[in-house]
């Protein structure tokens, strides 16, 4: 624009992890929540195999939001625990996380918990190193778990069959489904009506169920959003899984709401 040439600037929100501001999803996220229902049922086959105290673990792709690994737990409805960035990690205690494990394994046999590769940073630590993208690594939570549980079973004298599964790239590195491809359609064909109509320095995205035109500034000032811990996907969560509630009351959530009783 500085230089008077006449080319115009569109962009189509692109991230796995749906964590881009504003829009309803990212492109691609939808079929990564239904690819990672191959782990999760692979993860609850091996804890199935394993009676008693067959332990499955998933972990799924969520640097900064849990969003695929909340959705993928409502969308198999196999899993007894859910642990994403936006809501702190307890291990013991009332709240425990732990001793909710043990409870479902005594009263099925087996447990299956996917996890976010963002979460628990409150327990391991941030680290101050970079991959080789420039993100900021994340700490090794999957295999922490898997040593938490069978510590915490053998204390209990017991022995506990936990399988760590990681799919990784997996879920991602796969074609689209028919939903994220109508949904990549139409993406770019905004995309050439948004610059054909004069249109640039805009991302084109589906907001309230309608294909809109958003500035780039206002979209990525606010993103990477986090899922809010106390609206209604995390109240699912909670209400499918039977898991203690770890979000403190009275105090601001990572996505800046008072946390109210």
């Amino acid at each position: 624009m500085e230089l008077g040439l006449h080319v115009a600037v569109a962009g189509i929100p692109k991230t796995i992890d749906n964590d881009v501001d504003y829009i309803d999803r990212s492109f691609g996220f939808i079929t990564s929540v239904e690819q990672a229902q191959d782990a999760i049922r692979a993860a609850k086959t091996e804890a199935m195999c394993n009676l008693p105290n067959g332990i499955g673990i998933v972990k799924l792709m969520g640097r900064s939001s849990g969003y695929i690994a909340a959705h993928a737990t409502l969308g198999s409805g196999d899993v007894d625990l859910c642990l994403v960035p936006e809501v702190p990690i307890v291990l013991d205690g009332e709240k425990g996380c732990l001793p909710h494990v043990w409870e479902r394994v005594k009263q099925k046999g087996y447990a299956v918990i996917v996890v976010a590769e963002g979460a628990g940073e409150e327990l391991l630590g941030e680290s101050t190193e970079t991959d080789a993208s420039g993100n900021k690594k994340l700490p090794m939570i999957g295999e922490f778990l898997k040593s938490e549980i069978g510590k915490y079973f053998k204390g209990r004298g017991e022995e506990a069959t936990v399988k760590y599964i990681d799919p990784s790239y997996m879920i991602r590195s796969v074609p689209a489904n028919a939903t994220d491809s109508l949904y990549c359609m139409q993406l770019g064909q905004n995309a050439v009506h948004g610059t054909m109509a004069g249109y640039t320095g805009f991302s084109v995205g589906l907001l309230n169920n309608k294909m809109c035109l958003l500035p780039i500034p206002e979209l990525v000032a606010t993103s990477p959003r986090q899922m809010d811990a106390r609206g209604r996907t995390w109240e699912r969560i909670l209400g499918i899984t039977r898991q203690p509630n770890t979000v403190e009351t009275g105090k601001r959530s990572k996505t800046g709401s008072i946390l109210c009783r």
